[in-house]
C-alpha cells in the first residue's frame, strides 16, 4: 500500500473522492463534516451543522455541491463555495446511512433504518419515489454508473436491484398528449415507480454493503457473515457467482476498483483486503494495529482509494504508477503492459520491442520500478520488487523490432538494484552482506566490492562510478579504485537525474530537489509542499522538474518558478529546445510545449548575458509584480523600471537606480509630501542642488532650504529666506538665515524686537558696534551685563562654500547597458520648473559649425581677436551655391568625453586566482575568506580573527593622495614584485603575516612558560594558533612545519590552560592535583616537562598522595634533569613514597593507561573510548562537546566537517 494522505480524528463514516479537484470530503461519528485537500495535506473546510454521526456524504460530479445524511434523520445539501447548507430534506424516520447523487438526473438516493429508500429531486427539493420492501435497516444504496438501476443492502440478509426505469420516463417531459394523459392517470391510481428487480439471498447475516462493477453486469457484497460474495445479472435474472472467504469480523464496505481488475474490501477485523476479481483470490492484506474500518471510497478517476477507521482515514494507492524509462541519445526505452517498447524523439515514433516476462506471483507492486540500457551492446536491465528485489537483463535482438510473441529467456538474478556500469558491465546490489557485484553480460561475477556505508540502493554516476544511497546520505563510490569521490547529506534520495555532460546531478526526494556537482559538492536545495515526480536538465543547464500539479524550473544558483500547471502528473523523460517530452501514467508519450521566456531571462541576469537581457525586454512580454520584485532583489532596478506603469512603484524603483529624471517626473504625478522629501535626500546626494531646492519648495521645508542655500553659497536666496522668514513671522528661522548670512545688525534687530536687549547688547558689544552699544545701554537704564574679560572675541560669520551655487560637476561616461537600449521614459521631466534656480547650463560648443571635422574651436564673433596684423593663412571665402551644404563630419555625439572602461581590480584577480583565506582577506573579500576557512577548517568564531583579517588588507594595499577634494588613490602591493615583471602579469597579494614571525613567537611563548607568565605565554601561543589559517608558505615541505607547528603550540595552549584553571582552584585539593598530573601529560619541550613534573609531584606529595607523586619523581628522574635541586627533591619523594607506598585520595589518573585531556572539561580520554576532534587543531573533546566551539583554538566547532589546511599554492597545483 502506497499511503499518500493520512489524517487522525474521530471515527470516520463516510468518504467521498471529489472527481477533479484533490480533494476527500470526511464524515465523522462526532457530527462533522472535514473537507481535506489530500495532496497539500491541509483541512481546507469543516461543516458543523448535524446532530450526531453524519454516516453518509457525497460529492456532485459538476457543480459545487455536496450532499451529507445522519443520525438525526436529515438529508443536507451543501455548497462548498459558499461554506454552508443550502437545504435540508426531511421524510425519513430514522437514521440515514447512505447518500448519493445521481450521474445526470438531479436526484439524490438515502438509504435508512426506518427500512426504506427514497429518491429526491434536489432542484425541486422533494421527494419523487418511496422504495419500501426490505424489513430491516438499509445499510446502504447507490445508483448504477450507467443503467437506471439502484442496489440496496439490508440487514434482512438480502440484496435488492432496483429498476429506476419508470422514474427516468416519468421526468422525462412527455412527448404528447396522450402520453402525459396517461402519466396524470399513473399518479392519480399510485402507479409504480420503482420497482424490485432482483432480491439477492445468500448471506447468512444482515448485509452491510452493495456495489455495482463500473461496466460489467456484476455486483459485489459483503456481510456480518465475514463474506463477499460476487453476483452476476442479465435481464431476467441474477445469480451467486462465488464467495470470497477471509475476512474475520462483519464486512462492512466493499467495492470495485474503478481502474483495476480487483475487490476491495474492509472490515471490524481491522484489515483492507484485495482481492483478484477474476481469480477470485486474496492478493494483499493491509491491517491497522487498534482501529476497525467502517467505509471505502474509490476516486471516479484516479488511482487512489480512501479508507475511514476509527481514528481517522487514510488515502492510497495500490500500485505505483510510474512507467519504467530509460533515455538514451534519441530514444526512450520504456515498459507498458509487459511490453519494453522504444519512443524516438526524432520521428515521435513509438514501437513494441520484445515482451517481457510476467511476474509469478499474484501479489500487487510487482512490476518494472527501474530500467537500466547499454546502447552498445543493445541490452537491458529491469529491475522489480519480485522476491524481495530482483533484475532481469534482456538482450534486445538486432531485428527485433517486430512483435515478437515469444518471451526471450531473461538472465534472471536477486539484488536491490542493478544498473550498468560499462558497456558489457553492470552492478548489482547485494544487501544482506553490503557490496556491488560487478557481472558481464553472461550473468557471471566479474569483481566483488564491499561499501563503506550500508546502502540501499545504487545509481549510474559515470562510467565505473556508482552513485549509492544511504540512509541519510549519498556518496559517489569509484569501482575501480574502491574510493568514495564525494558525499553529501541528504533526505531520502527518491531519483537521480544527471546533466548530458555528466557536470550536474539533480536529487530528487519526495518534497526536496537537490543540485551539486559531479563531486557531490552542494550547489543548491529547494523545498516543495507538494510532491517533487521527475526532472531533467534543459541545454541551458536549467533543471525543469515536474511536481503532481506543475512545470517548475530551479536555476543554477538556486531561484525557481513555475513554468505551467499540469491536470495529471507526468514524468519529463528529456528536453529539446522549448519541447517538454514526457511519459503520463498510462505510458503514452506527450510532447508538452513550454514558455522558457522567464526563465531564459534570469538565467541571462544571473550569467551577466546582458545583449540577450536586452533583446528580450525589447520583444517579449515580461511583466507582473514578480519580475520586478525579482529584478529589484538580484540589483536591477533600472530594468525593472522599463516594465512598470505604476506611479509609486516607479518612483521607488527610480531612486533605487539613482535615476532622477524619472523620480521627478513620478514625484510630480503622486505629489506627496513623503516621496519630495525623498527625492530631495537623493538629489542632495547626487549632489543635483537644483533639484533637492524644487523638492524643499514643494514642500514648503524652509529650514532644510536655508540649509541647502548656506552650503552652495547662495547668499541671495538665503537673504530672501531671511525676508519669507519675517513676514511668517518666524523669529527662530529670521535668526538662524541672519546667523547664515553673517548679518550682525539683522541678529541685533530680531534681538531687540523679541524684547532680549540684554543679548542684543552682548552682540553688539562683541562685534564693536559702539553706537548701538550706548543706545541699548540708556534702554536697559545702566543695568548692563557684565561681558567676560580676557577672552578674545571672534566674529560668528559663515564659512565659504566649497562649490558655489550649480551642481556638482558630473563626468560624462558611455551610457550603462539597461538606458542606452531602452527608451528613456521620463525624458519631459527636465522642464523649467517654476522659481528654481537650475545653475547654468555648460556651454558645449554646437558641434554643427566644425567645418570639415576641423578641430580647433569655433569662436563666437564678439570674441574673435580684433588684430589681424600678421595677416595669418590667407584663406579667400569661396563663394559656392547657397543649397549645397557643409557635410558634418562630425556627429554631435561624439564631442562627449567618454571615461576609459575601468580594468579588473588587482583584488578582484586575487580572488579568483585563490583558494587561499588569506589571499582573500587581503584582496578585501572577507566573505568569501570566511566561507573557505569555514570549509577547509570548520571554522564559525571570526571574532578572534577580525584584527588580522583588517590588518591583512590594510597591509596589501597602499593609499596615494591626489588633491586635496578628491578620494584618496588604493594601490596593490604584490607579492616578491620585481621592475621586470610584466604589468599585465599580476602576482599574489604581499602578506603582513610570514612563518618567521611565528617561529620568533614561539621562542618567545617558550620563554615566557620558562619563567611562570603563564598568561602573557597563553596570550602568545593563542596568536600563534589564530594567525595560522591566514599564512601563505611556497613549499610542500613548509606545509608540514605549518602543521607541525599547529600540534606543537595546541599542547602548550591546552597545557597553560588547564594550569591557570589549576590556579584558580583553591578549595579542590583533588582537581589541583588532576589537573597538575594531566598537565605533565602534554607534548611539551624538555626543560618545560621537567617544570611541569616537578610541579605535579611537589602538589601530589603535600596532599599525601604518596604512588603518584613517586611516579611524577621516577618520571623526573627518568628526563636527566640538569638542575641539581631537582634531582635531589625526586629522589627524596620516592625515598618517603618507598616507606609508606599510599595515597590519601583517589584521583582520576590512571599514568598506566595511554589518554588524551579533552580540551573543554579536562577529563583524560583513555584509549579505545570515543571522542571527537577539532577540525583545526585536532584538540580531542568527549563526545558531548560535540557542535560545541573548541576552548584550545576558539575557532573552529568540534566534530565538524573540514577538508584540511590550505596555506600554499603547491597544495593546489
Amino acid at each position: 500500500m502506497l499511503t499518500k494522505f493520512e489524517t487522525k480524528s474521530n471515527r470516520v463514516k463516510g468518504l467521498s473522492f471529489h472527481s477533479k479537484r484533490p480533494w476527500i470530503l470526511a464524515s465523522l461519528h462526532s457530527g462533522v463534516i472535514q473537507l481535506w485537500d489530500y495532496r497539500m495535506g491541509t483541512l481546507i473546510d469543516r461543516f458543523d451543522e448535524h446532530d450526531g454521526p453524519v454516516r453518509g456524504v457525497h460529492f456532485h460530479q459538476s457543480q459545487p455541491l455536496f450532499v451529507s445524511g445522519g443520525d438525526d434523520y436529515k438529508i443536507k445539501v451543501w455548497n462548498y463555495k459558499l461554506h454552508r447548507c443550502l437545504f435540508t430534506l426531511l421524510g425519513h424516520l430514522d437514521y440515514i446511512r447512505t447518500v448519493q447523487f445521481h450521474h445526470e438526473n438531479p436526484w439524490i438516493v438515502s438509504a435508512s433504518d426506518d427500512q426504506t429508500i427514497r429518491i429526491w429531486n434536489w432542484q425541486s427539493r422533494t421527494c419523487i419515489s418511496v422504495l419500501t420492501g426490505h424489513n430491516h435497516y438499509v445499510m446502504c444504496a447507490t445508483f448504477h454508473p450507467k443503467e437506471d438501476l439502484v442496489v440496496s443492502a439490508s440487514l434482512d440478509q438480502t440484496v435488492r436491484v432496483w429498476d429506476i426505469g419508470a422514474l427516468k420516463k416519468k421526468s422525462a417531459s412527455p412527448a404528447d398528449d396522450i402520453l402525459r394523459l396517461s402519466q396524470m392517470n399513473t399518479d392519480f391510481f399510485g402507479g409504480v415507480d420503482a420497482v424490485v428487480k432482483y432480491v439477492l439471498e445468500g448471506h447468512d447475516r444482515g448485509v452491510n454493503w452493495a456495489s455495482f462493477h463500473p461496466t460489467l453486469p456484476l455486483i459485489v457484497s459483503g456481510a456480518d457473515d465475514r463474506q463477499v460474495k460476487i453476483w452476476r445479472m442479465n435481464d431476467t435474472k441474477a445469480w451467486e457467482v462465488d464467495t470470497l472467504r477471509g475476512h474475520m469480523n462483519n464486512v462492512s464496505c466493499v467495492l470495485f476498483h474503478s481502474r483495476q481488475d480487483i475487490i476491495v474490501s474492509n472490515s471490524e477485523d481491522k484489515s483492507i483486503r484485495v482481492w483478484d476479481a477474476t481469480k477470485r483470490t486474496g492478493l494483499q492484506t493491509f491491517r491497522r494495529e487498534h482501529d476497525r474500518f467502517w467505509i471505502l471510497g474509490c476516486h471516479p478517476e484516479m488511482n487512489l482509494l480512501a479508507a475511514g477507521h476509527d481514528s481517522g482515514m487514510i488515502v492510497f494507492k495500490l500500485e505505483r504508477e510510474r512507467p519504467a524509462f530509460s533515455v538514451s541519445g534519441d530514444s526512450l526505452y520504456f515498459v507498458k503492459d509487459r511490453f519494453l517498447r522504444l519512443f524516438e524523439y526524432s520521428s515521435q515514433k513509438d514501437t513494441q520491442i520484445i515482451p517481457i516476462r510476467r511476474p509469478g506471483s499474484s501479489s500487487l507492486n510487482q512490476g518494472p520500478r527501474t530500467l537500466s540500457y547499454s546502447p552498445t551492446e543493445n541490452a537491458i536491465l529491469i529491475c522489480s520488487d519480485v522476491d524481495g528485489g530482483s533484475y532481469e537483463l534482456y538482450i534486445i535482438p538486432k531485428d527485433g523490432f517486430g512483435r515478437g510473441d515469444t518471451v526471450q529467456e531473461a538472465k534472471r538474478g536477486v539484488g536491490a538494484s542493478a544498473v550498468f556500469v560499462a558497456r558489457n558491465r553492470f552492478a548489482v546490489l547485494e544487501k544482506s552482506t553490503n557490496q556491488v557485484l560487478v557481472k558481464n553480460l553472461k550473468n557471471e561475477i566479474v569483481k566483488k566490492s564491499a561499501l563503506p556505508v550500508a546502502t540501499d540502493a545504487i545509481f549510474y554516476a559515470g562510467t565505473g562510478n556508482l552513485l549509492c544511497r544511504a540512509e541519510d546520505r549519498v556518496f559517489i563510490f569509484d569501482l575501480q579504485q574502491r574510493l568514495v569521490l564525494g558525499d553529501l547529506q541528504t533526505s531520502f534520495v527518491r531519483y537521480v537525474v544527471w546533466s548530458n555532460d555528466m557536470e550536474s546531478v539533480a536529487l530528487l526526494s519526495k518534497h526536496a530537489i537537490i543540485i551539486a556537482d559531479k563531486k557531490l559538492v552542494h550547489r543548491c536545495t529547494l523545498h516543495e509542499t507538494i510532491r517533487v515526480k521527475s526532472g531533467s536538465w534543459d541545454d541551458n543547464g536549467v533543471f525543469i522538474y515536474t511536481t503532481l500539479t506543475h512545470i517548475k524550473y530551479c536555476l543554477p544558483n538556486g531561484d525557481s518558478g513555475i513554468i505551467r500547471t499540469l491536470d495529471v502528473p507526468v514524468y519529463i523523460t528529456k528536453i529539446f529546445g522549448n519541447t517538454l517530452f514526457c511519459l503520463d501514467r498510462d505510458g503514452k508519450n506527450r510532447p508538452i510545449v513550454i514558455d522558457s521566456t522567464e526563465y531564459i531571462f534570469k538565467l541571462s541576469l544571473l550569467k551577466k548575458r546582458y545583449d540577450h537581457v536586452m533583446s528580450m525586454i525589447r520583444n517579449s512580454e515580461l511583466c507582473g509584480q514578480a519580475m520586478i520584485a525579482y529584478l529589484q532583489q538580484k540589483g536591477f532596478p533600472e530594468v525593472a523600471l522599463h516594465f512598470v506603469k505604476d506611479e509609486r512603484t516607479r518612483f521607488n524603483l527610480a531612486l533605487e537606480s539613482g535615476n532622477i529624471q524619472i523620480a521627478v517626473a513620478s514625484a510630480k504625478e503622486i505629489d506627496e509630501k513623503d516621496h519630495w522629501y525623498r527625492l530631495g535626500v537623493e538629489a542632495l546626494r547626487q549632489g543635483n542642488a537644483g533639484i533637492v531646492e524644487y523638492a524643499y519648495q514643494r514642500t514648503k521645508n524652509f529650514e532644510r532650504l536655508s540649509f541647502l542655500y548656506l552650503i552652495t553659497g547662495n547668499l541671495d536666496k538665503l537673504s530672501k529666506m531671511m525676508k519669507i522668514a519675517e513676514v511668517k513671522n518666524d523669529v527662530m528661522g529670521q535668526f538662524h538665515n541672519a546667523l547664515y548670512l553673517g548679518d550682525v545688525q539683522e541678529r541685533i534687530k530680531i534681538l531687540v524686537n523679541a524684547g532680549h536687549l540684554p543679548l542684543a547688547y552682548a552682540t553688539a558689544k562683541t562685534h564693536g558696534l559702539n553706537d548701538i552699544v550706548e543706545d541699548l545701554a540708556e534702554k536697559l537704564n545702566g543695568n548692563v551685563p557684565s561681558l567676560p574679560s580676557g577672552r578674545s572675541a571672534s566674529l560668528l560669520i559663515p564659512p565659504t562654500p566649497v562649490l558655489c551655487g550649480g551642481d556638482w560637476p558630473l563626468l560624462r561616461v558611455m551610457k550603462g547597458i539597461f538606458e542606452g537600449g531602452l527608451d528613456n521614459v521620463g525624458k519631459g521631466a527636465n522642464e523649467e520648473y517654476d522659481d528654481a534656480d537650475w545653475g547654468e547650463d555648460l556651454d558645449i560648443v554646437d558641434v554643427e559649425n566644425i567645418q570639415n571635422g576641423d578641430i580647433s574651436m569655433v569662436l563666437d564673433d564678439e570674441e574673435a581677436p580684433e588684430e589681424n596684423e600678421e595677416g595669418g593663412w590667407d584663406l579667400e571665402d569661396l563663394e559656392l551655391p547657397p543649397d549645397v551644404e557643409t557635410p558634418k563630419a562630425v556627429t554631435a555625439r561624439s564631442s562627449v568625453f567618454v571615461a576609459p572602461t575601468a580594468g579588473m581590480p588587482v583584488s578582484q584577480i586575487w580572488v579568483q586566482k585563490s583558494s587561499l583565506a588569506a589571499e582573500h582577506a587581503a584582496a578585501g573579500n572577507f566573505d568569501t575568506a570566511m566561507r573557505l576557512l569555514s570549509r577547509q577548517l570548520g571554522i564559525k568564531n571570526f571574532t578572534p580573527l577580525k584584527s588580522l583579517f583588517i590588518d591583512l588588507h590594510m597591509g596589501s594595499h597602499t593609499y596615494l593622495r591626489a588633491f586635496s577634494s578628491t578620494p584618496l588613490i588604493t594601490l596593490a602591493i604584490e607579492r616578491g614584485w620585481s621592475e621586470s615583471a610584466s604589468p599585465n602579469v599580476r602576482a599574489p597579494p604581499a602578506l603582513v603575516f610570514s612563518f618567521s614571525q611565528l617561529e620568533v613567537k614561539l621562542k618567545a611563548g617558550y620563554k615566557a612558560t620558562t619563567t611562570g607568565k603563564f598568561t602573557e605565554a597563553l596570550r602568545l601561543f593563542l596568536g600563534i594558533l589564530h594567525t595560522i589559517p591566514l599564512i601563505v608558505v611556497e613549499s610542500r615541505r613548509e606545509v608540514d612545519e605549518v602543521k607541525e607547528l599547529i600540534i606543537i603550540v595546541k599542547e602548550y595552549v591546552l597545557g597553560l590552560q588547564m594550569e591557570l584553571k589549576r590556579r584558580e582552584l583553591k578549595d579542590n585539593p583533588v582537581r589541583q592535583q588532576e589537573l597538575a598530573a594531566y598537565f605533565t601529560h602534554c607534548n611539551l619541550q624538555l626543560p618545560h616537562l621537567r617544570l611541569a613534573l616537578m610541579n605535579a609531584m611537589t602538589v601530589c606529595y603535600k596532599a599525601g598522595n604518596l604512588i603518584t607523586a613517586s611516579n611524577f619523581a621516577r618520571r623526573l628522574l627518568e628526563t636527566n634533569p640538569t638542575a641539581e635541586n631537582q634531582m635531589k627533591t625526586a629522589r627524596s619523594v620516592m625515598q618517603a613514597a618507598e616507606k609508606n607506598m599510599k595515597d590519601k585520595t583517589q584521583l582520576n589518573y590512571d599514568f598506566r593507561n595511554p589518554f588524551v585531556v579533552c580540551g573543554a572539561t579536562y577529563v583524560p580520554i583513555y584509549r579505545g573510548q570515543k571522542d571527537v576532534l577539532c577540525p583545526y587543531c585536532t584538540s580531542h573533546f568527549v563526545l558531548s562537546q560535540e557542535g560545541q566551539l573548541c576552548t584550545v583554538c576558539d575557532l573552529a566547532v568540534v566534530g565538524s566537517d573540514a577538508s584540511g589546511l590550505l596555506c600554499s599554492p603547491a597544495q593546489i597545483r
